[in-house]
């Protein structure tokens, strides 16, 4: 039961982070875009920029803000996954970057509280992000 309040939780975030970003005038590419090496949960144009959102979405900031979940073990696989939809899509030649929007959505409440991280962090593991 935890797991499905988790998952309903995520999706709610994620569907708040892509109103967000509409709003201020990202175009919205694809959202949980899954490959071998994990999942993107959003992946966005900013102008010409591609952008790969993680959401993390929390109901307190008792266990810290969801922001601080995002890693470097994270970050690492966000980065595989970028760089793979990037080969996939022939565009290793765009510019990219890693936002992260974190999201408190305490369970009384009909609004979140959103805060959004541009150029979060860099492109981190091994081998090289841009051929």
């Amino acid at each position: 039961m935890k797991r499905l309040f988790r998952l309903i939780l995520g999706d709610k975030g994620e569907r708040a982070a892509i109103r967000y970003l509409k709003k201020r005038g990202f175009r919205i590419l694809e959202r949980k875009s899954r490959s071998i090496f994990g999942e993107i949960d959003i992946i966005a144009l900013d102008g010409k920029c591609i952008v790969f959102v993680e959401v993390k979405t929390r109901t307190s900031d008792q266990r810290g803000q969801p922001f601080e979940a995002v890693n470097s073990a994270k970050q690492e696989k966000i980065t595989r996954a970028a760089l793979s939809w990037l080969k996939r899509k022939k565009r290793l030649n765009d510019s990219a970057r890693f936002d992260v929007i974190s999201i408190l959505w305490p369970e009384n409440s009909s609004a979140p509280e959103i805060q959004h991280f541009r150029s979060a962090f860099e492109a981190t593991g091994r081998g090289q992000f841009f051929n």
